[in-house]
């Protein structure tokens, strides 16, 4: 497909230096569709990709259609996130950089009212801020949705699953019904469909179809290991990979933290950004990171939305995601506007399944990447120290250090090679060259964790794998159950619980229970009464009394239990001995 350049579309004149400073070229086929029904006035809803170039595509036909004279508010972006209204609103002020006298606003929560009010008050053309921000100011006045002629939403899916849908809806309400809408969204739930026919006129709807929904450009890997060896594997992958910047995803806040001191303590420039932390060191942590101070930082997955930096070559989910739209969204902050990018999955045995679904819902196959083994590492270390000592051989200062190693050598009366091994274990802090750890640890076979799932899983169907077969304490008994007839506890069959009521005994007429076989059994000295305690009839114990409070357990068998130990043939104990104490 062919795409047009940015100065046969009709853009203002003054955007076109700053696109060329940029290094933008061509137009992405999202900017070569949006961008010319956003100039002629329509409506739009555009579904594509993260990271396609979808802030040029509504941020170049708004930066034409404003007026400059008017100090106030013309257009509005919805953005779910802080850093991605940041982001979107440095993306204006860079397009805009040639247009005098232009102002562009980000308001968001965690800021100042004080600031974003000043700012209001001296004039903007273009608000970005999020929903929740954004209703606060147009409640207190200092915002007039009004005169907004142009309303975006970018990230349409995203502010659905964070929540925000309803504010959305409340914002669009309140703006004037003549304005020009546009909606961009890598997914289009059916939530998004219905807000889009409901404040949108006759939209013109595009569509990037791609055969798979994650970008070409960003190679993606799974690793399979432990949960207990991840930061091992982790610290192999950052030695054998060419890392420039890497954003590392993680579940929680506190694991985002842990993880980042974990790799500071290791020798990296790593830092955690997560919602607990204020919004100034939040920007603070993606500036570093632009500045090349940082080069990891670990995040969760609301407080990475919105980071665009151009060094970011790898991403990992350290911990696997809990849908695709995640995954996709995530390794998004790689590979972005044609860039190349690496995208890694640590995955569990137990996590095998969301792979699966992860890679049906991206249409991609997800390729396996081995955990780097100590001969690799090993490699890598000794070609980077090779590199480093013949860099250090072209630099000039090696003469301050001759003299001092001739004197070296001639009073310890060691050779040179000796001298140059000490040196290097001097330049690495101790640190060794070799990597001597066992390989096999990081190892789990397919066999092993399909074990692993069975052992946590029950067989098929339940453990009852035929009728009237239960399991219980007493063991597996065949024909055996609970639930009887009349109310009963047992089947009536021989190896139950207990046999069923019968006129008000517990125990039934079937042979083998432990109590009575018939109601009304009598003990010699019972008086023949009914409800008596023991049964006429050989092999049972006990009959049950009339009211039917008796409990026990039938055997099945008439008089087939063997007598305890110690015990004589009718069950009974045998009589004590009294040992008299002299």
């Amino acid at each position: 497909m062919t795409t047009a350049k940015f100065d046969e579309l009709g853009l203002l004149p003054d955007l076109l230096p700053a696109i060329t400073a940029l290094g933008y070229e061509a137009t992405s086929p999202i900017q070569d569709q949006a961008i010319p029904v956003l100039l002629s006035g329509k409506d739009l809803v555009a579904q594509a990709q993260t990271g396609t170039g979808k802030t040029a595509a509504f941020a170049l036909p708004i930066l034409t259609k404003i007026d400059l004279k008017q100090a106030r508010p013309q257009a509005l972006v919805l953005a779910p996130t802080r850093e991605l209204a940041i982001q979107v609103a440095e993306a204006f002020q860079k397009y805009a950089k040639h247009m005098k006298g232009f102002h562009v606003l980000p308001i968001y929560g965690g800021q100042d009212y004080r600031t974003q009010l000043r700012a209001l008050e001296r004039g903007v053309h273009i608000v970005v801020g999020t929903p929740g921000r954004v209703i606060d100011h147009m409640k207190r006045g200092t915002l007039v949705a009004a005169e907004m002629k142009h309303v975006v939403l970018d990230e349409a899916d995203e502010m659905l699953r964070m929540g925000f849908i309803d504010d959305v809806e409340w914002i669009l309400a309140q703006t004037n019904e003549a304005r020009q809408t546009a909606l961009f969204s890598a997914t289009m739930p059916g939530s998004i469909q219905k807000v889009a026919k409901k404040y949108m006129r006759d939209a013109v709807e595009i569509s990037i179809k791609s055969k798979t929904r994650t970008v070409d450009s960003i190679k993606q890997y799974y690793t399979l290991v432990a949960r207990e060896h991840k930061v091992d594997v982790l610290t192999r992958v950052l030695e054998i990979q060419d890392v420039d910047a890497m954003i590392i995803f993680t579940q929680t806040k506190t694991m985002s933290a842990e993880l980042a001191d974990k790799l500071s303590a290791r020798g990296y420039a790593a830092a955690a950004i997560n919602g607990d932390m204020k919004q100034a060191l939040r920007e603070k942590v993606i500036a570093q990171l632009k500045k090349k101070h940082l080069d990891i930082v670990v995040a969760t997955d609301v407080a990475a939305r919105g980071i665009d930096v151009e060094r970011v070559s790898h991403v990992v989910n350290y911990d696997i995601p809990y849908d695709s739209e995640s995954y996709i969204h995530r390794i998004g902050r790689t590979g972005r506007a044609g860039r190349e990018g690496t995208a890694l999955l640590f995955v569990s045995p137990r996590e095998r399944h969301v792979l699966r679904d992860i890679e049906r819902a991206t249409r991609q196959p997800i390729e396996v990447m081995p955990v780097p083994s100590a001969h690799q590492l090993n490699a890598k270390r000794v070609e980077k120290f090779t590199e480093s000592v013949t860099y250090a051989l072209e630099s000039r200062k090696l003469e301050e250090y001759r003299e001092c190693i001739e004197k070296l050598i001639q009073s310890t009366g060691r050779s040179e090679l000796d001298i140059a091994a000490a040196l290097a274990v001097l330049a690495n802090k101790d640190k060794p060259l070799a990597v001597k750890e066992n390989d096999k640890k990081f190892e789990i076979s397919e066999r092993e964790s399909d074990n692993k799932q069975r052992r946590r899983s029950p067989p098929r169907g339940g453990y009852n794998k035929a009728p009237g077969h239960s399991r219980s304490r007493y063991g597996d008994k065949p024909e055996g159950g609970r639930s009887g007839k009349s109310g009963g506890r047992s089947y009536g069959k021989p190896g139950g619980r207990s046999s069923d009521r019968s006129e008000g005994n517990r125990s039934g007429g079937k042979p083998g229970g432990r109590f009575g076989d018939k109601p009304g059994g009598s003990r010699p000295g019972s008086g023949g009464k009914p409800g008596g305690r023991s049964s006429d009839k050989p092999g049972g114990k006990f009959s049950g009394k009339s009211d039917g409070r008796s409990s026990g357990r039938s055997e099945g068998k008439p008089a087939s239990r063997k007598p305890k130990e110690g015990r004589s043939q009718d069950g009974n104990r045998p009589p004590k001995k009294r040992i008299k104490l002299g």
